[in-house]
């Protein structure tokens, strides 16, 4: 890129990252902290509660906190393909209509007015959703939703169309609320995921060799696979397992994914560095003498 610019300086990267004061539960990281297993599932039972007001309160409907709770919740784009796990409805239905393993999805989020195809697939979503008690679309995903979206959930779905996701910073403040984030392997998510370990992630599509439909029914097959097979089974079956994968999860973001860590990489690394052009790196400026002019 700008290889037509003399002199030019290097183009670097510098990871987005998310607030943890504002965003994480301070009870809940002190749970964590302490290895207090038991208040950590209350808290997130507690937690899940609060949301569930706001699903009645829009919806009419009674979701239950001992239900493993996905969301899917962030800007309406079409890249970010809300409706991934639609596109089999009777696999769909099949897989939270199990009564042995109960699942409640919420959606949440705005379009932009002028996004037609974005606009349509949300108006599907409430369309479908409509008559189905465990399943919930909340209007808006303004800053009080969303942090009671990340509290309240158990997983936070995130299903972008590889490469286009730049960052994807909901998932950060979810994994600060031990919201286990299940994933397409873009944006943030390279740089934290372990599978099975602190979050779950989907084999990648080749997106150089496969067309877009192709692309989306590879990522639509691997996110109900991993929910079917491996993350609803851990929480149901093996809920110490999924504690463990929740704790290393808000482990894991922090600090890395505080913002504390992305200023300080924006001063070091671009703020307060200079262009050697004769090496074409950034360094840091030497420091001047006390004194000197």
């Amino acid at each position: 890129m700008w290889a037509h610019i003399n002199d030019r300086c290097p183009i670097i990267s510098i990871t987005n990252a998310q607030n943890k004061h504002f965003w994480a539960d301070h009870e809940l990281e002190q749970a964590n902290q302490q290895d207090d297993d038991h208040d950590l599932v209350t808290l997130k039972k507690e937690m899940k509660a609060e949301l569930f007001e706001i699903v009645a309160n829009q919806t009419g409907k009674i979701f239950r906190p001992d239900v493993l709770t996905i969301v899917w919740a962030r800007r309406f784009a079409s890249y970010k393909r809300a409706d991934l796990v639609l596109r089999d409805k009777e696999r769909f239905l099949k897989m939270v209509n199990n009564t042995k393993y109960p699942v409640q999805i919420i959606w949440a989020g705005k379009p932009y007015p002028m996004d037609y195809g974005s606009v349509n697939t949300f108006n599907e979503i409430i369309t479908f959703n409509r008559g189905r008690a465990n399943c919930a679309t909340l209007v808006g995903y303004e800053i009080m939703l969303s942090r009671q979206l990340k509290r309240g959930s158990d997983v936070w779905l995130n299903t972008p169309r590889r490469p286009h996701e730049a960052s994807g910073t909901s998932g950060m403040t979810a994994a600060m609320n031990g919201s286990v984030n299940v994933s397409i392997n873009d944006g943030w998510i390279p740089e934290f995921a372990r599978h099975g370990e602190n979050a779950f992630v989907t084999p990648t599509a080749d997106h150089t060799t496969m067309d877009i439909e192709s692309i989306d029914n590879f990522d639509h097959e691997n996110i109900m696979s991993v929910l079917e097979n491996e993350v609803i089974p851990a929480y149901y079956d093996n809920p110490s397992k999924w504690v463990e994968i929740m704790k290393n999860s808000m482990r894991d973001v922090v600090p890395y994914f505080d913002s504390n860590r992305m200023a300080d990489e924006y001063y070091q690394k671009l703020y307060n560095s200079e262009y050697d052009a004769s090496k074409r790196i950034m360094v840091q400026p030497a420091a001047k003498e006390v004194g000197a002019s």
